[in-house]
């Protein structure tokens, strides 16, 4: 089975390099315009219930059904929501999280092993359920934590957690073996992180 997963397109806090997990903001205008439809043959998608997915998900499969994932949510920063480094630079609480490797919890959010075990738990319930409709391919649109906390854990060859940063409107297509996947819960990776659009949108 080949699955494909994208992270959404630019919001106005990834511009400015904000911390925007739960906080449920769209596209830019910008952002919109760097996608283009992939596909008007996919009929399901999997996404994040954050219409920054959901909005990206319309346009690269514009007849697909949509179907809401919770636990494919962005993490949740607690406190450093919609602030960016130089917001937080001299904030003891974030100099702390940083210097832990973000490892430990956001103050009022998640750590990065709870949403990793969060994230990991849907997908891969996700690839399950694909198996068992005997799906040739899977589709899901979600958040760039999203992809480093699903592929950290599953992905072959092995990467660190931040090794698998995603541009926005980028994507990693997998390969899934059923054998494989049942007695190691492992994917293989075959492409990525490839930009849909290459346009130089932040012009």
């Amino acid at each position: 089975m080949e699955i494909w997963f994208y992270r959404h397109g630019m919001t106005d806090a990834n511009r400015s390099g904000k911390y925007i997990g739960r906080t449920d903001e769209p596209l830019c205008p910008a952002g919109a315009a760097q996608l283009t439809a992939v596909s008007r043959q996919v009929k399901r998608v999997y996404v994040s219930p954050l219409d920054r997915a959901k909005q990206t998900a319309q346009i690269l499969f514009p007849l697909a059904q949509q179907v809401e994932v919770k636990g494919l949510q962005e993490m949740d920063f607690g406190v450093f929501e919609g602030k960016n480094f130089a917001q937080l630079e001299h904030n003891a609480a974030y100099r702390a999280w940083v210097e832990s490797g973000c490892e430990a919890p956001c103050p009022g959010g998640e750590s990065k092993q709870q949403f990793t075990k969060r994230t990991a738990d849907a997908f891969g319930q996700l690839v399950d359920e694909a198996f068992l409709r005997q799906e040739e391919q899977l589709f899901v649109v979600a958040h760039g934590g999203s992809i480093m906390a699903a592929l950290s854990q599953f992905c072959l060859p092995r990467k660190p957690y931040f090794e698998w940063q995603t541009p926005n409107g980028g994507a990693w297509r997998l390969n899934a073996i059923q054998k494989e996947w049942k007695e190691q819960r492992v994917l293989r990776l075959l492409a990525g992180p490839s930009q849909l659009d290459r346009r130089q949108w932040d012009k």
